[in-house]
């Protein structure tokens, strides 16, 4: 479904000396450094498959996704997405994708949600009983009909993205790349897009490539994640084989059944109090054993627990292994 290899991505900005003598020098001979916003990446994805695209901000994820989508051309490799190279811009390609980004719009601000959808059904030339059938399920799974006549600018940020979706939607595409669609949502809402995305994947069989910087999304959407630095192919492979590679350490967490003495809490030395009120250890796999030695000797335990690093902690230590030395 989409096959890259070897695909690159520079730019040439101006480079400029500061203060007022270097404004004035830039004028007389302008100089130039090139930016390396995407560096030799490959990467194929199966029809049907939800992967996770991450990278720390700058790492050239959003760039990869607009040479994938057709907005940008690369400067070297090849792309394939859907049997076409997106730089074409074909119609019978753009039919075929789409690209919901959290931080754009494309809905029309002071209309009812509704006149974006036709604007978006006449634009893909969908038939209008057939498109209708597509807005009916989509307002059904996100739970929007009441919305979808009130203006645009008093919807929530919320319940715009809902809308966003289904004007993304509407042609039914086979491709969907997913930039940070969750941005700025509260909990719940986060929740509702997760199982929406998840849902629409097991109905339509859409191949999704998603980026976002919620690990919960991640985990919940994607069984196989690739990670890029510094515009490089760090990872590709599951998910769990990430943790297992990165995610070294392990939490021991202790809920006491009433406050520790300090006494107590000095002889449970490697336990750290959290804000719910437990009491975590975190160790080396191989310390596990005498962490819990530890708890069961010193602290008084309602009910212990042994769990895998959270997936926050394993990206930024794999991102921090990555980072070049000074």
């Amino acid at each position: 479904m989409i096959r890259v290899a070897g695909l690159t991505k520079h730019y040439r900005t101006p480079k400029k000396a500061p203060g007022l003598l270097g404004s004035i020098k830039s004028l007389v001979r302008r100089e130039y450094e090139t930016v390396k916003a995407v560096e030799d990446v490959s990467f194929t994805i199966a029809p049907g498959e939800r992967v996770g695209f991450l990278g720390p901000n700058g790492a050239g994820k959003t760039t990869t996704l607009k040479m994938l989508s057709g907005l940008l051309v690369p400067t070297a490799g090849e792309v394939e997405v859907l049997g076409h190279r997106p730089s074409d811009r074909l119609p019978g390609y753009l039919s075929r994708i789409t690209l919901v980004m959290g931080q754009k719009q494309q809905l029309l601000w002071d209309l009812p949600a509704r006149e974006t959808f036709e604007l978006n059904r006449a634009l893909f030339g969908v038939a209008r009983d057939e498109a209708r059938r597509t807005v009916d399920e989509l307002t059904e799974l996100l739970e929007l009909k009441a919305l979808l006549d009130r203006p645009v600018r008093n919807l929530s940020l919320g319940e715009r993205m809902k809308c966003e979706l289904v004007a993304a939607l509407l042609h039914r595409p086979e491709v969907l790349f997913l930039d940070e669609p969750t941005i700025g949502l509260d909990v719940r809402m986060q929740v509702v897009v997760r199982r929406f995305v998840e849902e629409w994947n097991r109905r339509t069989g859409a191949t999704i490539l998603l980026t976002s910087h919620y690990m919960a999304d991640i985990a919940a959407l994607c069984p196989r994640v690739i990670v890029i630095s510094a515009g490089r192919l760090r990872f590709d492979g599951p998910l769990q084989d990430l943790v297992r590679r990165h995610g070294t350490d392990r939490r021991v967490v202790v809920a006491p059944v009433r406050e520790p003495t300090p006494e107590e809490l000095a002889l449970a030395d490697r336990f750290q109090r959290t804000d719910d009120g437990k009491l975590v250890a975190t160790v080396p796999a191989a310390d596990v054993k005498a962490a819990v030695d530890q708890a069961l000797r010193a602290l008084p335990i309602q009910d212990l627990a042994v769990e895998e690093p959270p997936l926050e902690d394993v990206i930024a230590r794999l991102f921090a292994e990555q980072e070049p030395a000074a």
